[in-house]
């Protein structure tokens, strides 16, 4: 883990690249050095259906929640969190000087109690590695 998960009213469209979001956030992740590379996900859900504030139509927002496993003490995550949220907030400022536009970023841990997972991702990119 890091799963990262975007959701973003369907009006931003005619104004950000989705597919370059996800990517800079990706990337953005993968420059903190903290998170296993084989871990990462980050998809983003366009919301059809939302209402922002006075209901305005033309109001949008970006949220990004990360959830992320047991482990790393604060002062790491809000390295981390300081550095995506950064790079995620100067790739939108463009929509910031057009449009009235809300951004958050929230991190969420998961009890590893609670939290089942199964991937091969992680041997298979150390194969890769050691072959390539």
């Amino acid at each position: 883990m890091p799963h990262f998960t975007i959701e973003y009213s369907g009006n931003l469209d005619r104004h950000v690249d989705m597919g370059a979001v996800v990517e800079l956030v990706r990337k953005s992740a993968v420059d903190t050095g903290i998170f296993p590379l084989g871990g990462i996900r980050v998809r983003a859900v366009r919301c059809e259906h939302y209402a922002i504030a006075d209901g305005q139509k033309s109001l949008s927002f970006l949220a990004m929640v990360l959830r992320l496993g047991e482990g790393r003490d604060l002062a790491t995550r809000k390295k981390a969190g300081e550095h995506i949220f950064k790079a995620l907030s100067a790739h939108l400022d463009p929509v910031f000087a057009k449009e009235k536009f809300a951004l958050s970023f929230d991190m969420q841990i998961n009890d590893k109690e609670t939290s089942w997972k199964r991937n091969n991702i992680h041997e298979a990119l150390k194969v890769e590695a050691h072959n390539g």
